[in-house]
């Protein structure tokens, strides 16, 4: 064990989680595993959470200060915001051709979808200014009059579902002005953005700072320039020394989560996996196309050459390089969490220079979502199916700048990726309590686009890197 890489270990620690969850479950040792050993879980998050705000600050301060052209740090931020959106963009496109393709919502047995659809329809009736997306009208055919009822029972159902009712307005980020997104970057107050955990507040401030620093004299910046250092190396420490317990903790992650998930009994969770599972399934062969095609065609294409990497070991090397931050983002569901990980592997697994990661890693952390925005789409036009609403091309196209656009605009909102939903539903007039529908499988699928988000900053940040000259050479074996 002593000599297994690290990612081996994680993936053993979760591996022997799940194992537990499901052992528990069975011998009624939930309480326990909640209390005693989820909690260890708990704690790895904070850990991480509580180096990651520092470590940004100090990681780009350092990277400001190391900046030998300025200009370049505006070439590098378009370069960076431009990748992040055309991936962004190209996720939800996949997400739509394989919701397309496949229709999950349309195995859901047809006596359902048909009160699904009759709920949908009354739902319409009493939204002033709704309209009906196509020409199928059950409601008021009286074949399916038996089937009322039970549409007006789900309607009520979900309405009330607590979910919806706790769930964060998205009126605040529609209603707010083109500028909106720059005038949250900018801080008033900076220990209430370190506070806040606002990355992109910090960011503006590190990169202020750091550029401030260049224009003061040398003897006066100095001794700044060894504290920061000093505060940096410290950090990246505190990393080294959380990663070696990191099996352990994902291990008390995974079973503590897995028992919540499980609410006691295995039977109720395999009902609802049952009755999800073609839209899981859907959601996950999605994400699969762009973690194991995607990014690792971009990845070889474009910088394994520069890196004097053979073709034949690139594959290989991006996911060795990146495998302790993408086990780490499945079992933490946190971009935010993982970032010092992340930060770490890219640095030293993959040979990208502090100048970049530093920089590139901790926006795309913030607001890069190519996992969510993926399942976004897919959700949304798979609720649409198990509704019976056909959704045109221009919804979809809807759905594609939608996703996108919210992507950005909530990504230093809490619960974003819920806000994110609302605004897509609403978008393509459809209602925002079918949310509650897909929430009992939510938590397994953002542990899966967590591994997305997480491998879209990195390689974008390596292909950055590559086109301004920030890699190092790596053994690729």
């Amino acid at each position: 064990m002593k000599n297994l890489a690290l990612h081996w270990k994680i993936l053993i620690g979760l591996g022997t989680g799940l194992i537990w969850a499901i052992v528990s479950t069975l011998i009624g040792w939930n309480k326990f595993t909640l209390d005693w050993i989820l909690p260890w879980g708990t704690i790895f998050i904070n850990l991480l959470k509580l180096i990651a705000v520092p470590l940004v600050l100090f990681s780009v301060i350092k990277g400001m200060m190391d900046l030998k052209d300025v200009g370049k740090l505006g070439r590098i931020g378009i370069k960076t915001l431009s990748a992040y959106l055309v991936t962004t963009v190209f996720a939800v496109s996949i997400g739509l051709i394989v919701v397309n393709v496949f229709q999950p919502g349309n195995a859901i047995e047809e006596q359902d979808r048909i009160v699904n659809r009759i709920s949908y329809e009354l739902w319409v009736q009493s939204q002033p200014g709704a309209i009906m997306h196509d020409d199928k009208h059950l409601l008021t055919d009286p074949a399916y009059a038996a089937q009322r009822d039970s549409a007006l029972v789900k309607l009520e159902v979900l309405s009330d579902s607590e979910i919806v009712k706790n769930a964060p307005s998205p009126e605040k980020i529609k209603s707010a002005g083109p500028l909106q997104f720059v005038i949250d970057m900018v801080p008033s107050n900076i220990f209430l953005s370190l506070n806040n955990t606002l990355m992109l507040q910090v960011i503006f401030f590190a990169i202020f700072f750091g550029i401030t620093l260049l224009f003061i004299p040398k003897d006066k910046a100095s001794p700044v320039n060894s504290l920061i250092d000093g505060f940096n190396e410290v950090f990246l420490k505190m990393v080294d020394i959380v990663m070696k317990a990191a099996p352990f903790f994902v291990f008390a992650l995974i079973a503590g989560k897995m028992t919540e998930l499980s609410g006691g009994s295995l039977k109720s969770m395999v009902s609802i996996f049952q009755g999800l599972g073609a839209y899981m399934l859907v959601v996950i062969l999605g994400l699969a196309i762009i973690l194991f095609a995607v990014y690792p065609g971009i990845y070889i294409m474009v910088v394994a050459k520069k890196m004097g990497i053979p073709y034949g070991k690139s594959y290989r090397f991006f996911f060795n390089g990146l495998g302790p931050a993408q086990l780490l983002a499945f079992s933490t569901s946190s971009s935010a969490a993982t970032l010092p990980v992340t930060m770490e592997c890219v640095k030293d697994r993959m040979g990208v220079e502090d100048e970049i990661s530093s920089f590139v890693l901790p926006i795309g952390a913030t607001v890069n979502m190519d996992g969510t925005s993926l399942y976004q789409a897919v959700a949304v036009v798979f609720l649409a199916q198990m509704h019976m609403v056909d959704l045109n091309l221009m919804q979809q196209l809807t759905i594609v700048l939608t996703a996108t656009l919210a992507s950005i605009g909530s990504a230093a909102v809490p619960s974003a990726g819920l806000i994110m939903m609302i605004m897509v539903l609403e978008s393509v007039g459809l209602p925002a309590a079918w949310i509650a529908i897909i929430f009992p499988v939510d938590r397994i699928l953002d542990m899966c686009r967590t591994v997305i988000n997480v491998t879209g900053d990195a390689t974008v940040c390596s292909v950055i890197a590559a086109t301004e000259g920030g890699l190092k050479k790596m053994a690729s074996s």
